[in-house]
């Protein structure tokens, strides 16, 4: 506690600045998930404040971030869909899923797994930040230009009689699940449906327009409606926050340029009284439990979502402990990774406690805070103190904020988000694949993949992919590596290692040596499983140099062993040199030692075991 309140002043003068700083994006990122503005506040207030109490970053400001958001909108979208759009309906399942993805980064810190994370591939990270940037610039699209699908009646009007199939679908489940469904009888099904009023049928038609122009795909689907329709004042309100946002980095940097343009232009639109659209109604009061998570629980409606978590915990893990490597760059300490899932992983369970979006380490928030002045866990916290304050104070003045400020936010952090320096190397990277005729390098393959596929399909099963075919593609390079550097010669065809120079020519026949370089796995195992037949007929020992080999998996130890029979078959006697301890422990579980290799066959080094050769093995006998 005494580090805590070591530097009051900075900590103070930073945590009031990244609060300051985090409260346009956070409501920004609200609204874009789907929950609302005051999703996005409160998710900012609680991560902010217990991410930094039980973090392991000193300086680290947490919230709701870019990528986070972006997935957060496909768990909103799937679980609204489910419930015919009603929110109140679907709430308990998407929190339970975003307190499920905290509950999973605590175990992942207490696992101590935080290590781990640093082995997911660069160009998985790069296509996934360029598809989130890609994401939030399109959907982002029509708010900017105030078009509204669900408030199109023309466009509307095409989903009616998909509402009636839908409304007259749930009526039949409803039977069914109730016991009431008899098929030669609809009495109770007719009764029901004559209940449905036009209002419910234009709410579920708004519903699956709404479903309809969601996403990238869903933006092109209606972009031809939305210019059709432009409203000029709300395009006006976007254009000039992107300017401001711009504009205004050129004249200082020491006040945030988001902020400014958010004050500036909703101070002018409200001033003037224009008739623009304001985002949804924040709520005055001190921040309260939904109890609905527990009391509405059921383990149906989110197991298929617990990939989605997963994901999610993953996604917040490296977005925070990348964003902790910034500030250990900066502030010359060293965070503690496993620490600081676990206190990301408390936040974004108490955040979504409260009704709150998830979120992670955010960079620019944690720059922020060091450059202010913030040097301990207090600077987070006090961020976060900050917050609540704004919301208590000014909650029904934010509430006239333009949506269109906020697409116009959004639009920018779109742009920022995308990593520019991995497309930039696109043109440089090696071309070390073939597809068909043309060359192709495989990081940018695996890169455009994860972009495409999660900008206009789906984020969780875009990096899934990504990972399995980067994963792939690696070990069939290693394999390769492997394979060329595991030579399969005769000692008279390839170049002698030092200590064989000086090894007896009249054994040069009679003895096969074999150099096994790198490790034995799964990929590297088909060119040692030519060596059995690529040994000199003159040949009657093998000795295997494994020194050099320092890791075999199950896959090569199997493969291995029938090489081993094989030679045995042939009356070819094994000596092994210098082998490693895994490959020794991995050998001896199976009883490839001692069965097919005696304890005297294994040599510590090879003067040793040209030693044993000298004096067993007679170059005249065959």
């Amino acid at each position: 506690m005494k580090n805590l309140f070591s530097n009051i002043k900075g900590d103070a003068f930073g945590g009031i600045t990244a609060g300051i700083v985090a409260l346009p994006l956070a409501l920004a990122f609200g609204v874009s998930s789907g929950l609302g503005p005051t999703a996005g506040l409160y998710g900012a207030i609680f991560i902010s404040f217990f991410a930094a109490l039980f973090g392991g970053t000193n300086t680290q400001i947490s919230g709701p971030t870019a990528p986070m958001t972006a997935v957060s909108m496909v768990v909103i979208a799937q679980i609204l869909a489910v419930n015919e759009g009603d929110i109140e309906k679907a709430l308990p399942a998407i929190l339970m899923v975003f307190m499920l993805a905290g509950i999973i980064q605590i175990l992942l810190g207490v696992l101590k797994l935080g290590k781990y994370i640093k082995y997911i591939p660069y160009p998985v990270v790069s296509g996934f930040m360029t598809a989130i940037g890609v994401i939030i610039l399109v959907t982002q699209i029509l708010p900017s230009i105030g078009y509204y699908p669900k408030e199109d009646a023309e466009y509307v009007k095409q989903f009616v009689p998909q509402a009636q199939e839908v409304i007259l679908e749930n009526i039949l489940k409803d039977e069914a699940r109730e016991k009431l469904l008899v098929l030669d009888d609809f009495k109770e099904t007719i009764a029901r449906g004559e209940k449905v009023t036009k209002e419910d049928i234009d709410k579920e038609a708004r519903t699956l327009a709404g479903n309809n122009a969601s996403g990238v795909i869903g933006t092109f689907k209606v972009i031809g409606r939305g210019l059709q329709n432009i409203n000029w004042l709300e395009l006006g309100l976007a254009l000039a926050t992107i300017i401001i946002i711009y504009g205004f980095k050129r004249i200082t940097t020491a006040i945030p340029s988001t902020l400014v343009s958010l004050v500036v232009v909703s101070g002018i639109a409200y001033g003037l009284d224009w008739d623009y659209r304001p985002i949804q109604e924040i709520p005055s009061g001190i921040p309260m439990p939904k109890m609905e998570i527990f009391t509405g629980f059921s383990i149906a409606s989110i197991t298929p979502y617990i990939f989605t978590a997963l994901t999610l915990a993953l996604l917040g893990a490296i977005d925070s402990l990348l964003t902790s490597v910034v500030a250990d760059n900066m502030t010359k300490t060293h965070h503690k990774p496993n620490k600081e899932l676990v206190g990301q992983g408390i936040g974004n369970t108490i955040g979504a406690l409260f009704g709150g979006i998830p979120g992670a380490g955010a960079t620019i928030r944690t720059v922020v805070n060091i450059k202010s002045g913030g040097k301990t866990k207090l600077s987070g916290m006090i961020a976060g103190i900050m917050l609540l304050i704004i919301l208590l104070a000014l909650g029904p003045v934010a509430s006239k904020i333009p949506a269109a400020v906020l697409a116009g936010i959004l639009i920018t952090v779109g742009i920022g988000v995308m990593d520019y320096k991995g497309l930039k190397a696109i043109p440089k990277l090696p071309k070390d694949m073939k597809l068909g005729p043309i060359k192709l390098s495989s990081e940018v393959v695996i890169m455009l993949i994860v972009l495409v596929l999660s900008s206009v399909w789906n984020l969780v099963y875009a990096v899934g992919i990504g990972l399995v075919i980067a994963s792939l593609m690696f070990m069939k390079k290693i394999g390769d590596l492997t394979a060329q550097q595991s030579d399969v010669l005769t000692l008279t065809e390839e170049s002698a290692w030092a200590d064989e120079a000086s090894f007896p020519k009249e054994f040069k026949e009679e003895v096969f040596i074999k150099h096994i370089k790198g490790p034995l796995f799964f990929g590297s195992t088909s060119e040692i499983q030519m060596m059995s037949k690529q040994i000199p007929e003159t040949a009657h020992y093998v000795v295997m140099r494994m020194d050099r080999m320092q890791y075999i998996d199950q896959s090569g130890l199997y493969v291995l062993e029938d090489i081993l029979v094989d030679l045995r078959q042939q009356d070819i006697h094994i000596l092994l040199v210098d082998m490693q301890a895994q490959p020794k422990y991995m050998m001896e579980t199976i009883d490839i030692i001692p069965d097919l290799i005696a304890e005297e066959e294994l040599f510590p080094d090879f003067a040793s075991c040209l030693a044993w050769i000298k004096e067993n093995v007679d170059p005249n006998q065959y």
